[in-house]
């Protein structure tokens, strides 16, 4: 998914006419169309596969900037928020600490000028990456010689 980016706006407040910054992957299919796109918590929870928990412990530890409420003070997310739930759940994925998953959220609500910060903190997630896959190439050529070893063994 895409989202967000200007010198002073948060993931939900971007102009459209600003560029995307969160990754290159194609945009995954939105429920709703823009204009349209007002999610209560447990329709992102469907969505998502977060729980209401994780989407409110995100935002408080500032994972997730501003998200709007409605005039009942329920919260109300948009696709630019669930764009940045997958780049979040991306980076989980990669291992990335949450104390630097924060530190880029921060990063990207101070603009353009933290682009230099942002990207060295995702190509030491890259490195790091790359570093856990090779260990399991090492991991699953271990599991193939015991299994071979085994399928010889049994006939």
């Amino acid at each position: 998914m895409t989202v967000m980016q200007t010198t002073t706006a948060t993931p939900t407040e971007q102009s459209d006419r600003e560029p995307a910054d969160i990754c290159s992957a194609p945009p995954r299919r939105h429920p709703r169309p823009e204009g349209q796109d007002r999610y209560t918590i447990s329709e992102v929870v469907a969505f998502t596969g977060l729980t209401a928990h994780t989407l409110r412990w995100y935002e408080r530890i500032g994972l997730m900037s501003h998200i709007d409420r409605s005039h009942t003070g329920q919260r109300r997310y948009t696709n630019r928020d669930l764009d940045w739930l997958d780049f979040v759940t991306k980076l989980r994925l990669t291992g990335m600490p949450v104390a630097d998953m924060v530190r880029y959220a921060e990063l990207v609500r101070e603009g353009e000028t933290t682009y230099p910060e942002r990207r060295e903190l995702l190509e030491q997630t890259r490195r790091d990456v790359l570093s856990r896959i090779a260990e399991l190439h090492d991991t699953l050529s271990v599991l193939d010689k015991k299994i071979s070893f085994y399928e010889k063994g049994s006939n």
